[in-house]
């Protein structure tokens, strides 16, 4: 507030009283009047001037900021939930950006659940861009320094799964899908689906196996994997080609994705034109064969932790080979 006061001293200056404007102010400040040769209308102005500047700090102080966590790279994440109209959104969401810089945060992340989808256009209008988004929420972020951003990209792949089951006749399960790329085109393939979000691969290969056929079974090893890019929106997509050991063997077909299922033959499976055609199946044919001639060790999944959770996680190795060089 004092920051005013150099230039209203200006109207009190006085050889007869230097410390006049001192005990006006401190009469002000304490409701009452100085006695003589001050008009009232310049004392009206130095409390209009005081009490304009206090009301401008009480609003500040009142602009609630959002509640934000911090995060390990320098920025912090918002969680907005309550109702708010945008208009009274915005002040805050400034006031909320300003005190960030000024703490010399980074990123900021919004996570904006779908009953707030009305406020999408004003942080858009405040400099937010999208992230990702999930079915019951939008991610947007912000990037406050005047440097290139670091905010990491979105998710950049999908990934799936095909799995090999062989019973004891050296027969292997197939399946004909109703659906997708392969719908009535006749060719019998390998069970294959996507994992879910949270879902180990391990896991995820044996649930689509019993969802596609009705079949149970465990799993081995991972045989092998496939990069590929440009495939699910613009993802690139990793698959994982898995090998389970059967524990049922009759098949239960689930008619929504899956035409029909049966075990055949491998050479039947592998003479099939399209998979003669496709280098990439008949290198896993090639691997699977040496895997069932012995001659072949893939990725078997071991429970571990780490530094950073507490929740157990799967490293994939080949066990044999690691059980032998410790031995040796």
């Amino acid at each position: 507030m004092l920051r005013l006061l150099p230039k209203l001293s200006l109207l009190f200056s006085s050889n007869r009283n230097p410390r006049y404007l001192t005990t006006s102010l401190r009469f002000i400040s304490q409701g009452r009047r100085p006695t003589s040769r001050v008009s009232y209308p310049i004392l009206s102005a130095i409390s209009s001037a005081i009490a304009s500047e206090t009301s401008a700090e009480d609003q500040a102080q009142q602009i609630k900021l959002l509640t934000s966590t911090d995060d390990y790279y320098g920025g912090v994440t918002v969680e907005l939930d309550h109702p708010m109209d945008s208009s009274a959104f915005i002040p805050v969401l400034r006031a909320s950006v300003s005190h960030w810089k000024q703490l010399g945060k980074k990123g900021v992340w919004i996570k904006l659940p779908i009953h707030l989808a009305s406020l999408v256009e004003a942080l858009v209008k405040e400099g937010f861009w999208y992230h990702h988004a999930e079915p019951n929420y939008l991610m947007l972020v912000y990037w406050i320094p005047d440097s290139p951003s670091t905010i990491p990209a979105n998710a950049t792949h999908r990934v799936g799964v095909g799995s090999l089951l062989m019973n004891e006749k050296q027969e292997v399960l197939v399946v004909q899908e109703n659906s997708g790329l392969f719908q009535g085109t006749g060719i019998w393939k390998l069970p294959t689906g996507v994992v879910d979000q949270g879902e180990d691969i391990c896991v995820a290969a044996v649930r689509e196996v019993k969802e596609e056929t009705g079949i149970d079974s465990e799993f081995v090893e991972v045989l092998a994997f496939r990069q590929s890019h440009n495939s699910f929106f613009e993802k690139s997509d990793l698959f994982f080609v898995c090998m389970l050991r059967p524990l049922s063997f009759n098949i239960q077909t689930q008619r929504f994705e899956i035409l029909d299922a049966q075990w055949m033959p491998f050479e039947e499976y592998a003479a099939q034109p399209f998979v003669q055609k496709s280098e990439l199946l008949k290198y896993i044919n090639d691997t699977c064969l040496a895997k069932m001639g012995g001659q072949y060790s893939g990725f078997c999944p071991v429970s571990t932790s780490s530094n950073f959770s507490d929740q157990k996680n799967y490293l994939y190795l080949n066990a044999g080979t690691l059980k032998n060089s410790y031995s040796s």
